[in-house]
């Protein structure tokens, strides 16, 4: 952890120069994506408390884009960011008047940081998460906070992933954060007996990072490495740690199955790549056998229980038919579409039943796919988002209905809140 005061702290500061408010501004977006997590999960140790470690951290985000226009950048951004975010703690306890009793904890904390006791949870982001996935919470609000504080999401993010409004995304999220805090729910290590209750929600903020990551949302990038890779490093470490739940190998199967092919996935100029048009001797060959191992042990473990796949492990299955396709035409649709008619039974959903239908398309033809379409579009799923449509045009576009296909994929274009999704559907509109 940081120590000392001021850019001194971390080594002399290298000239920002006038007019870069928006270098800064980028240098900061990118530094809280990648450190981010691991910024509030430190405070978060060290305050006890996840709400103000986020609000610290925050504060000392805004203090950074003030100050580093005229004093410089420091060497370090990220531990001038943790320093400020402390100091901002430690403002707060004082105006609550708790001052005292607080700076015994941060020396507690200190303590712990440097003690080499075994620690079940060696890993801080992964504390974070499990803290924030507590039971006190609803299902729904763990998800969201936990995105908030351990994906940096943006709230706006969060809620395009919930099809939500962004005020009631915010309200999730404020009560989500008020609720840990009336329960005083300590940021420490669970015990592993306690770990069942919080597993399901760890895994299914993994899956969304991930899926965040896989697929910006939004934004000038089509995809978010650092976002899918460190939702990927969380899952192995899960793995290790809960060695016998087969969903959790199913889950780190599906990531690594995903992630083999994010080489191929933009073009130079960041631009999307479709699975039909990627370049496969481009795809992780390494990853991908690993996604094999950890489905075949997922499969193998909820054998020995008894079990039948989960939905994590029927993603994966999916996902390996199109990893292990050596061309786009040997693909095994079939076998997909039944995968996902399996996966709709035990996790019904728009996005599966959606999903489904592009499947079918491949393996039955367009016209089978378009009335699962048409049957989502009547009951309203998926209003207001650029999903649907988007695969409404590609199969009115096989069908020889090139008018109606332009329209949808402009439709599809008009909500697309990415950047490169949009082009592409716009020119896809225009053909």
């Amino acid at each position: 952890m940081a120590q000392g005061r001021g850019e001194a702290a971390h080594g002399a500061p290298v000239a920002a120069g006038p007019g870069q408010a928006a270098a800064i501004r980028r240098r900061l977006d990118a530094l809280w994506r990648i450190e981010g997590a691991r910024i509030v999960a430190a405070l978060a140790r060290a305050t006890g408390d996840v709400g103000l470690a986020e609000d610290a951290a925050q504060e000392a985000v805004a203090q950074a884009l003030e100050q580093w226009g005229t004093r410089g950048i420091p060497r370090n951004p990220g531990a001038w960011i943790t320093t400020a975010a402390r100091r901002r703690a430690i403002d707060h306890w004082r105006r609550e008047d708790q001052l005292g009793n607080r700076y015994g904890q941060l020396a507690r904390a200190r303590e712990d940081e440097a003690a080499v006791d075994w620690d079940p949870l060696p890993d801080d982001v992964l504390r974070l998460l499990f803290t924030a996935c507590h039971p006190v919470l609803a299902p729904q609000a763990q998800v969201a906070l936990t995105l908030r504080v351990v994906g940096s999401l943006r709230t706006e993010e969060i809620a395009r992933l919930f099809l939500v409004p962004v005020a009631t995304m915010q309200q999730r999220i404020l009560r989500a954060r008020k609720s840990l805090a009336a329960a005083r729910v300590p940021f420490e290590v669970p015990e592993p007996n306690e770990w069942g209750p919080r597993l399901r929600g760890v895994m299914h903020v993994v899956y969304l990072m991930f899926t965040e990551g896989y697929a910006a949302t939004a934004g000038e990038t089509w995809i978010r490495p650092d976002l899918a890779n460190e939702a990927l490093r969380i899952g192995r470490i899960l793995a290790g740690l809960v060695p016998r739940v087969p969903e959790v190998h199913a889950l780190v199967a599906l990531m690594e199955f995903q992630a083999s092919r994010f080489a191929a996935r933009t073009g130079a100029g960041g631009e999307p790549v479709l699975l039909p048009d990627q370049d496969r001797t481009r795809w992780d060959r390494a990853q991908i056998e690993r996604g094999r191992a950890s489905l075949a042990r997922a499969d193998a473990l909820a054998a020995a229980a008894g079990r039948s796949r989960g939905s994590y492990a029927l993603q994966a299955a999916i996902a390996q038919c199109h990893a292990t396709a050596g061309r786009a035409d040997e693909t095994d649709w079939p076998a997909i579409v039944d995968l996902y008619e399996a996966l709709g039974r035990i996790s019904p959903g728009d996005v599966v039943e959606l999903n489904r239908a592009v499947a079918v398309s491949m393996a039955s033809g367009p016209e089978p796919a378009l009335a699962i379409v048409e049957r989502l579009d009547a009951r309203g799923a998926l209003r207001g988002s650029h999903l649907l449509p988007s695969v409404r045009g590609e199969l009115l576009s096989r069908l020889g209905r090139v008018e109606e296909a332009r329209a949808e994929f402009r439709a599809a274009a008009e909500l697309a809140e990415n950047r490169h999704e949009r082009r592409l559907l716009l020119l896809r509109g225009q053909e």
